[in-house]
């Protein structure tokens, strides 16, 4: 999986990097851990706590720092760059920095979320941080808190916010909850009334707290020093609500001791001390490592599943040692006697990394071997493969507390690393990259400095020193933010030949050169951009597309920004060895060598993401036109967000493609056919067809191909029979959910500042013909071929997946509504509207056939479709239901629809039996309906207005006498019966009379 390092790392400088592969499912194992932690807390000195890192979503701020000047109080650096981070600390954190003595503990926590936070004594003070020059003032609190015989600790806090639309925490919607070691907890729920808190205690009977850590839904998971963990759970009140989390064998709960240890599983022991704790937000997964185990629950809203227990010492031990001691001639002497430590954990894309100590007593000089290992999380057990990078940090061993150690894997999707204690940093990389950062510590004790906690903030690591507040280190080397061999591919594509893309309209040769030139300048500004030089690229792109240019300028900047955009999604993986033979030589990929078809996709969308970025920073993004795409133009925005979208759509049907290897490898066999497709015997077919995401929706005619021909050779009573429909409902819905989930999402990303007034009509792809034609079709297979035969479980299960498919189609409908919604389109809105209305009626109309009346209604609500609601109202006899919706609808003019109908349907009585807070509507309704509003007045004891209305009728009436008189007599009975008074009352008889 990874390249082997043959250098021993007990020669001078060397480094050893192991691959372990068919290690037994088994774990990370670490004897002292960070078990003296709250000792150190209590001796009084800096202690250093792990950040519980998370991927960062953001992509904001990756450029170097502003202030650039080098760290006066670090040692003097070959490789990397000490500078300041954002603006300069708050006034109540310099002051508190400024107060404390010499033996006063100071401990700090950064958090990725760009908050961070100081806990001197019993106060946290609290204040947003970022790369901006400009200092924030207001966002600064200062709280206060609980009372401690121990010391406080910046690990014994942790912020939560509820908020759905990506962007980073505002001061109103943070929430902030602190512990104590005895286990007093504090919370505020909004940092913007600092004096409103509620408290509770957790008692762990005896074991201090060490760990709080904010998870899902607003809650916070309490660790305790023997690895006990209790959830809290705050309710909208504020009031606290706890429990303990679940303990146990997890998903192995039925087998034996002696089984479960031989598969390396374990539950918690009692003696095991905790070392770090680790929460993935994008898995809802929390871990937690000890002196013995790796420990892992799922986490819901508000319960807990216990999934494994990993006994790391029983496997890493052995494949430390021997990457560290394994050249050795007394080797098997050696081994017996090595101590491990495992302190901390964290995560990047290729894993969970575990940072571990090993030394030898009897050596001499006795060193500590700093070591990361680096283990896949495969949902119910780790990876077989397991990799070991043994770092050049090697100090002498001093005693056990000198060996505590913490680490920084900064951004998610990089290999690098960051080792620190109190006095010095020592920058490295994981080991799992095919490039490696180079390996230096950076000292900050030499001018008295010291940290006092670290974290990570826009993919940056960032350090807390004493003397100078927030730092971040760097790399001189312009490492670029992009995968390493996309970043290689650009850079060679730059001057490499092009080739026309298929996505594009023909056009002259000479005009495809010009462009070509365009494009790969163009590129090569994003590549300057990737490796932080934004001024260089910024200056690139003004020469090249000025901002005073004609029409003609700006499609060249939507032909190039259009062509890299379709060149990052459909790159051919050339470096990939399995490909070395099949890209074409004028082929100009962004390279990616992994080979993991899932890590391409993520690659991929990582890179096109940061485009989106460059665009926005370099300020063409808001020129952008429109671009020609299925024959007709579409805005370019929407086409690279189209292009996004492809991409988490592709990455989900990879993940279907694990799961149900046998039907999305039929169906991508038929796609490749069908585009005639070679299929080269280094590579299988899915390689070929996830390498062109923008036909990734090629996959949806050829799965309905492939159930189609199951359903027809397969016999009916198998079990197999349904579950393939199953199986292709849920692949299609989850691929359209997953693009129009980023559409909705994102869509503050791809809007510019003023909208052309008139931008192309916009139908998305996965509302495109072909779609539209595979749901469509889809419907009728599932009503008419499974439906009728499957039982009712089955058959409420296919019929929910169907709604959600029916929901994807009608919402591209909307989508493509809104866009020509304009007086000057009026004819075509009409036309468009003509078409959704009979095929949302066609989709939906099935569905009260078949008695599903709950999943009729909710898409009839949501997509307005007042003849659905009207009939299953009616088919239900729920009256009560249909006056809900004359208020629910009423702006919209529901009550007019329905009186309509039952005009049009011959219901007379029911038009005119309508409750008294209809009467209104039905009158102004019935103005327009003489012969049928007198009734109505008749009925609402309006006798006078009955009379005229009868009248009007009768001297309207010229064909028939005897109809006239009847109507006359009807007028004259309702005046006899209405409240005129006698003298009009004979007025209007001898009026008759004449």
């Amino acid at each position: 999986m990874f390249p082997s390092a043959p250098a021993s790392p007990r020669t001078p400088g060397g480094s050893a990097r192991r691959n372990l592969g068919s290690a037994v499912p088994s774990p990370l194992s670490r004897p002292g851990g960070r078990k003296n932690l709250a000792v150190v807390a209590a001796a009084g000195s800096p202690v250093l706590f792990s950040p519980v890192a998370r991927r960062s979503g953001s992509l904001s701020a990756r450029a170097t720092p502003t202030r650039v000047i080098q760290h006066p109080s670090a040692s003097e650096t070959i490789n990397y760059d000490v500078k300041a981070f954002g603006s300069s600390l708050p006034v109540k954190v310099m002051e508190a920095l400024k107060k404390a003595d010499a033996d006063d503990q100071l401990s700090v926590q950064v958090d990725e979320s760009g908050w961070a936070w100081l806990v001197h004594k019993e106060r946290l003070i609290i204040w947003k941080i970022g790369q901006s020059p400009v200092a924030k003032l207001s966002l600064c609190k200062e709280l206060q808190l609980p009372p401690s015989d121990f010391q406080w600790s910046s690990s014994l806090a942790a912020i939560s916010w509820l908020s759905s639309s990506g962007e980073a925490p505002s001061l109103q919607s943070l929430a902030i909850m602190v512990a104590t070691s005895e286990g007093s907890v504090r919370y505020w729920p909004s940092l913007a009334h600092e004096g409103s808190y509620t408290e509770t205690f957790t008692d762990f009977g005896g074991s201090l707290c060490c760990f709080l850590t904010a998870v899902k839904g607003g809650s916070f998971i309490l660790s305790s020093s023997r690895g006990q963990l209790v959830r809290l759970i705050p309710d909208s009140s504020g009031k606290i609500h706890q429990h303990a989390l679940p303990q146990g064998q997890g998903m192995f709960s039925g087998i034996g001791r002696k089984v479960s240890s031989l598969l390396g599983i374990l539950s918690p022991g009692h003696d095991a001390v905790i070392s770090s704790v680790l929460w993935d937000e994008e898995r809802s997964s929390f871990y937690m490592l000890t002196s013995s185990t790796l420990n892992k629950w799922e986490i819901d809203d508000s319960s807990e599943r216990y999934i494994l227990s990993w006994d790391i010492n029983r496997i890493l031990k052995e494949h430390i040692t021997d990457a560290i001691w394994g050249s050795e001639s007394n080797y098997e002497d050696i081994k017996g006697g090595v101590n491990i430590q495992y302190m901390d954990l964290q995560q990047n894309r290729d894993g969970l990394v575990i940072l571990a100590a090993a030394w030898h007593p009897g050596d001499r000089p006795c060193l500590v071997y700093y070591t990361l290992i680096t283990v896949e999380d495969k949902g119910y057990q780790m990876s077989d493969d397991v990799v070991v990078e043994v770092t050049q940090y090697n100090p002498s061993f001093q005693s056990e507390e000198e060996v505590l150690c913490c680490l920084v894997v900064p951004d998610y999707f990089s290999h690098a690393a960051y080792l620190y204690k109190e006095d010095e940093v020592f920058a490295c990389s994981t080991g799992t990259g095919r490039i490696s950062l180079p390996q230096e510590k950076i000292i900050f004790g030499i001018q008295g400095d010291c940290i006092l906690g670290a974290g990570s903030c826009t993919s940056l690591p960032i350090f807390f020193t004493k003397k100078s507040g927030l730092i971040t280190i760097l790399s001189r080397e312009n490492i670029s933010v992009l995968p390493e061999d996309l970043e290689d591919s650009l850079s060679s594509s730059v001057a490499g030949p092009r080739s026309e893309s298929p996505a594009f309209d023909a056009t002259s040769r000479l005009e495809i050169t010009a462009q070509e030139d365009k494009t790969k300048l163009l590129k090569a500004a994003f590549l300057q951009y990737c490796r932080k030089d934004i001024v260089n690229a910024q200056s690139m792109v003004v020469e090249l597309f000025p901002s005073n240019a004609d029409l003609e300028s700006d499609a060249e900047l939507d032909r190039a920004v259009t062509q890299i955009s379709v060149d990052l999604m459909d790159d051919y993986p050339a470096s990939d060895p399995r490909w070395a033979e099949s890209v074409p030589e004028e082929a100009a990929g962004f390279s990616n060598t992994s080979l993991i078809l899932l890590h391409q996709l993520e690659d991929k969308t990582k890179a096109h993401s940061f485009f989106i970025e460059f665009l926005h920073q370099v300020g063409v993004f808001e020129r952008l036109g429109s671009f020609p795409v299925r024959g007709m133009p579409m805005a370019t925005r929407l086409l690279l967000c189209e292009h996004a979208e492809k991409l988490a759509a592709a990455i989900v049907l990879k993940n279907h493609q694990s799961r149900l290897p046998d039907l999305v490898n039929a169906a991508i066999l038929i796609a490749l056919n069908k585009r005639e497709c070679d299929i080269p015997p280094s590579l299988t077919p899915a390689d070929v067809f996830f390498r062109e995401v923008s036909q990734i929706d090629s996959i949806f005619e050829c799965l309905l191909e492939e159930e189609e021909q199951i359903l027809k050779d397969m016999p009916m009573e198998s079990i197999e029979w349904a579950q393939i429909v199953v199986n292709v409902n849920n692949i299609i819905k989850d691929m359209l959910q997953a693009a129009c989930q980023y559409r909705q999402s994102r869509a503050s990303l791809y809007k510019t500042g003023e909208l052309p007034e008139r931008e192309p009509e916009y139908i998305p792809w996965t509302a495109s013909s072909g779609v539209r034609t595979a749901i469509i079709r889809q419907h009728g297979i599932i009503l008419k071929m499974v439906y009728p035969q499957v039982d009712s479980n089955l058959r409420s299960t296919v019929a929910e997946q169907l709604v959600a498919l029916l929901d994807c189609f009608l919402d591209g409908y909307v989508s493509q509504l809104k866009s020509v919604d304009r007086p000057a389109d009026q004819e075509r809105y009409s036309n468009v509207e003509m078409e959704y209305v009979q095929k949302r009626s066609e989709l939906l109309s099935p569905l009260l056939s078949l008695g599903q009346y709950q999943m009729a209604a909710a898409l009839a609500e949501k997509y307005c479709d007042f003849d659905i609601l009207v009939q299953m109202c009616e088919q239900t006899d729920n009256q009560a239901r249909l006056q809900r919706y004359m208020s629910q609808f009423a702006d919209q003019n529901f009550s007019d629809f329905l009186f309509r109908w039952y005009l049009e349907k011959g219901k007379r009585g029911k038009l005119l039996s309508q409750p008294i807070a209809q009467h209104g509507q039905l009158a102004s309704f019935l103005q327009a309906h003489e012969h049928l509003s007198w009734l109505h007045e008749i009925n609402s004891q309006d006798l006078q207005k009955a009379h005229r209305t009868l009248q009007t009728l009768a001297n309207m009436e010229t064909r028939y006498f005897a109809k006239k008189k009847t109507l006359l007599g009807l007028s004259k009975l309702a005046a006899l019966a209405s409240d005129f008074s006698e003298d009009i009352l004979q007025e209007k008889i001898e009026e008759r009379l004449r």
